[in-house]
């Protein structure tokens, strides 16, 4: 299905900071230039490619060759650079394991596990910032240290304008 031009013109300002990611060389449009496109939308559905060919319509057939081979859609052709999207298909929830159900016992005896792990670390935790405070070089005075007698700073004169 064909992008709609509204989306057309998000995915554009979305490439707008893209830096291209596959360059199609002196070959041309080779498989193996092929499968690294495949790979690099896959990876992130919208890329920036770059052609080193001065031909227009070798570049205009490139883009419309990747995108029949590929099942993607172009979204801008600007110079030598293409932007090309294509969407992932949604990821499928992997099936869970089958877990036995767990009786109201069993939870209550592993929330008391949760809990008891908390407090243990608690525990340790107020210990270390303990021995923290300890190990200080001298205890610090409360009382604030006196002012140099020399006085205020002194200010710099106002210049006149």
């Amino acid at each position: 299905m064909p992008l709609s031009s509204s989306r057309r013109s998000e995915l554009r300002a979305e490439a707008h900071r893209l830096n291209p990611v596959v360059i199609i060389g002196d070959k041309g449009l080779t498989d193996e230039v092929v499968a690294e496109i495949d790979r690099s939308l896959k990876a992130h559905e919208l890329i920036k490619v770059r052609a080193a060919s001065d031909d227009r319509k070798a570049r205009a057939q490139w883009l419309a060759q990747i995108c029949d081979r590929l099942e993607a859609e172009p979204v801008q052709e600007i110079g030598k650079v293409f932007v090309i999207y294509r969407e992932n298909p949604p990821e499928t929830e992997a099936p869970r394991s089958r877990q036995r159900p767990t009786t109201s016992d069993e939870r209550m005896a592993s929330a008391r596990e949760k809990q008891k792990a908390k407090d243990e670390k608690k525990r340790r935790d107020k210990e270390a910032e303990e021995v923290r405070l300890k190990r200080t070089a001298r205890p610090r005075s409360r009382t604030p240290s006196p002012l140099p007698e020399s006085g205020p700073p002194r200010r710099r004169p106002r210049t006149s304008r």
